[in-house]
């Protein structure tokens, strides 16, 4: 066991909270040299989700390092807001990470994903509230389980998901609005694609991220998706919030065209699985409850095979 592993056991923390995660989450009593804190980063990319994994096959080599180095940040700032399971203990390691990510500012952080992250910081100049950001939505999600209108999940989205796309556009060397609006569109849309892929799962875990309003509208109540009742009105309205999703991609888009060749690569992957997302609940008639839509993994390796056919034809022209 690493030495980064073996400090993260002994070290003092919020007991009740860290104790319902890996062991190597938690905040060791001092801080790993910069290789090893790179290393966890490589490490917990590798021992996650696989869309992570294909996306890093098209980054240039030079920024590997530093995509892994944010991703375990959202990755574990995410897992520390959903798989505690109590949100007073949520909260109190959302905290103590929000103090992490203070020290990593102020240069004297002690977890490894913040040795690692200051480097990043440092070298392309991100601001503090990209990041602190998104732990503002964590924080959301221990007390708000219910959004009345669209415009609430749409500010819900303005810190769980847009920037993820802001800090993408800063490890790429763009800091501008124009680009960081139509990221906000994509990422977004591609939250909306997840919340209406996983309605079944979010009531699971308390939380209606379908707008209230639009619920009354179509007359479908929580009971109808306590108990998976595809009736009529609901994919009435599931056909309704997919094709305003649709839209958000749309107005996303135009930023492939406004990126290097690496970077477009990556959007356009990461939009068109959004797209098939919406295009599996549409395959089922928009019945989400209870049969969690997902994309193929023949779709999936046509949506790869396409985004490495055009970096193949970048090289080439």
């Amino acid at each position: 066991m690493s030495l980064i592993a073996n400090e993260a056991q002994i070290a003092p923390a919020s007991s009740a909270g860290w104790s319902r995660l890996p062991a190597e989450y938690a905040i060791p009593q001092s801080a790993p040299s910069l290789e090893e804190a790179r290393e966890y980063c490589r490490r917990l990319a590798r021992t996650h989700y696989e869309n992570f994994s294909v996306a890093t096959w098209f980054l240039p080599k030079k920024l590997r390092q530093d995509f892994l180095n944010v991703y375990a940040y959202c990755r574990i700032s995410d897992d520390l807001g959903d798989e505690v399971g109590d949100a007073p203990a949520a909260l109190a390691l959302l905290d103590e990470w929000q103090a992490e990510l203070d020290a990593c500012y102020e240069g004297n952080p002690r977890h490894p994903v913040f040795v690692a992250l200051a480097e990043t910081v440092r070298k392309f100049e991100i601001p503090k509230h990209e990041f602190s950001d998104l732990l503002i939505a964590f924080r959301q999600d221990q007390t708000v389980t219910r959004f009345e209108t669209f415009d609430d999940v749409l500010a819900y989205c303005r810190y769980s998901a847009n920037p993820v796309g802001h800090l993408v556009l800063y490890l790429c060397g763009y800091h501008d609005a124009e680009r960081q609006q139509l990221s906000d569109y994509t990422c977004t849309a591609l939250q909306l694609a997840n919340f209406w892929q996983d309605v079944s799962v979010d009531y699971g875990k308390g939380r209606i991220y379908l707008p209230l309003e639009d619920l009354r509208r179509y007359s479908v109540s929580e009971k109808d998706i306590q108990e998976k009742q595809n009736t009529p009105a609901f994919c009435q309205m599931m056909k309704f919030e997919v094709e305003r999703a649709r839209q958000w991609f749309e107005r996303g888009l135009p930023l492939v065209s406004k990126v290097d060749a690496a970077l477009a690569i990556d959007i356009e992957l990461f939009s068109r699985g959004g797209q098939e997302i919406l295009n599996a609940i549409e395959r089922q008639n928009f019945a989400v409850l209870g049969r969690r839509p997902v994309i193929s993994k023949t779709r999936k390796l046509a949506l790869v095979a396409r985004a490495a056919q055009g970096k193949l034809l970048g090289k080439l022209s």
